[in-house]
């Protein structure tokens, strides 16, 4: 067993500030991988890259590592840019191709350490360290993810809807979990936590307890 707990599940599940939580509560460090893939999309967009067109020569002009829980590219900290809609868009994109996910693979392996961590995002409990100690898939019904989510008006665009982002949310629930490499599922071996209707402070003492 590696000391890992996984966090898995779809977007808006409320898993980035649930697994933050859970780390200070449990004193392990935290990390998200959905940052790794949020960074690549901001240099793609940055650089006048297609999300599509991604390859390897690109990758290799990226150089992302995590110190504690900040993300790095190139030597800079990001940190609000990744929040924009337009990179988790092109993260969601991206997230298919497995020229990334083989080069974003050792940058979450490593980032372990061999510390405790929480680590979060789509195919932690089932590729990435499938041995975690400890595996939940947290979860909620679209609309309460698509309610989410409009309250987090730095991640949504303008002039967005209720209706179109529950529609954004359906289509990549439907991207993630059909894409042929590492699509999002539960693992056999993780325990399903359904948030609909639970607060943050509910969801991580049950997870916590759990843990304990």
């Amino acid at each position: 067993m590696s000391t890992v707990v996984a966090i898995d599940g779809p977007a808006g599940a409320g898993k980035s500030t649930v697994a933050r939580r859970l780390a200070e509560r449990l004193g392990y460090a935290y990390i998200n991988t959905g940052s790794l893939y949020r960074a690549l999309a901001f240099a793609a967009k940055s650089s006048g890259i297609a999300f599509s067109e991604i390859d390897a020569g690109f990758l290799n002009r990226c150089e992302l590592e995590f110190r504690g829980a900040d993300l790095y590219l190139n030597g800079c900290k990001l940190g609000d840019e990744l929040r924009a809609p337009e990179c988790a868009q092109g993260a969601s994109v991206i997230s298919g191709n497995p020229l990334v996910r083989d080069y974003l693979m050792p940058v979450q392996r490593n980032s372990a350490n061999g510390q405790w961590i929480v680590m979060e995002g789509r195919d932690i409990g089932t590729v990435v360290f499938p041995d975690a100690e400890k595996k939940f898939f947290v979860t909620a019904s679209p609309e309460e993810r698509a309610r989410r989510r409009m309250a987090q008006s730095s991640e949504v665009a303008a002039d967005a809807t209720f209706e179109s982002i529950l529609a954004d949310i359906i289509a990549r629930d439907e991207r993630d979990s059909k894409r042929a490499i590492a699509p999002l599922k539960q693992a056999a071996d993780a325990v399903l936590v359904d948030t609909t209707g639970m607060s943050i402070d509910e969801v991580v003492e049950y997870i916590a307890e759990m843990c304990r």
